[in-house]
């Protein structure tokens, strides 16, 4: 579904990302994992045409969407969850999820619905400002939001990040009942433990480079990533 090809962007006279390739398959779940820095997030953002890429390919559906609009590149199918849920904090849950909505033409009430199937704590704050929710309840509605525009592609940047331990199990569930649904996902975490148990594949980002790729079962079980990313905090 997507494929990533001599990916580079720079910021100012830094290269953030040099030159990667990353293959997202239809219906997966794809990971990134790395390091604070690695270039993790610049690769979401460059995907979402968020930054400008200096150099490369970004072929969605085999369409070479490098260089579009953030808004058309939402209207082609592919959504961003970014770090730190940038709620609308001024707003209630349901229109923060109609916001979601803002590109469609038909009806979206079912839509909303299946939000709420997802997260039934969402329906019980449906008039509740995004502002006053919990840091669980605002991922929750970050991710109802980006699923509203009907992705084909959701990437999500950092969803654990500063969240309970229960939340964060919960998080995941949802992560992959999304996928089962049929949406594609492509996952940056720190998290690489989680990450790597629901992902079909991963790779691992360092200084923007791709250092090791495979399988995520593969990855979870090879001793440098474990030594580097998993060390004690594998449980």
């Amino acid at each position: 579904m997507l494929k990533i090809n001599n990916l580079h962007v720079n910021y100012g006279g830094i290269s953030a990302v040099k030159g990667i390739d990353i293959h997202v398959p239809e219906k997966s779940i794809v990971t990134l994992i790395g390091a604070n820095g690695a270039g993790k997030s610049t690769t979401l953002r460059a995907i979402a045409g968020l930054v400008k890429a200096s150099a490369g390919e970004i072929l969605f559906q085999d369409e070479d969407i490098l260089g579009n609009d953030t808004i058309d590149i939402v209207a082609k199918g592919i959504t961003l969850v970014p770090e730190g849920r940038k709620v609308f904090a001024n707003l209630t849950v349901l229109e923060n999820l109609k916001i979601g909505a803002y590109l469609r033409n038909d009806r979206i009430e079912e839509d909303i619905n299946k939000v709420y199937e997802l997260f039934p704590r969402l329906k019980e704050r449906a008039w509740q400002f995004a502002g006053t929710l919990s840091g669980g309840e605002q991922q929750m509605l970050a991710v109802g939001r980006a699923l509203m525009a009907k992705p084909k592609l959701i990437m999500m940047d950092e969803p654990s990040l500063g969240l309970a331990p229960l939340v964060v199990n919960n998080i995941f569930e949802i992560i992959e009942e999304i996928n089962k649904q049929g949406t594609t996902i492509l996952l940056i975490e720190q998290n690489a433990n989680k990450a790597l148990k629901i992902a079909d594949y991963g790779y691992v980002l360092e200084t923007g480079n791709i250092t090791f790729q495979g399988k995520g079962m593969e990855l979870l079980q090879d001793k440098k990533i474990i030594d580097a990313y998993l060390g004690t905090s594998k449980r």
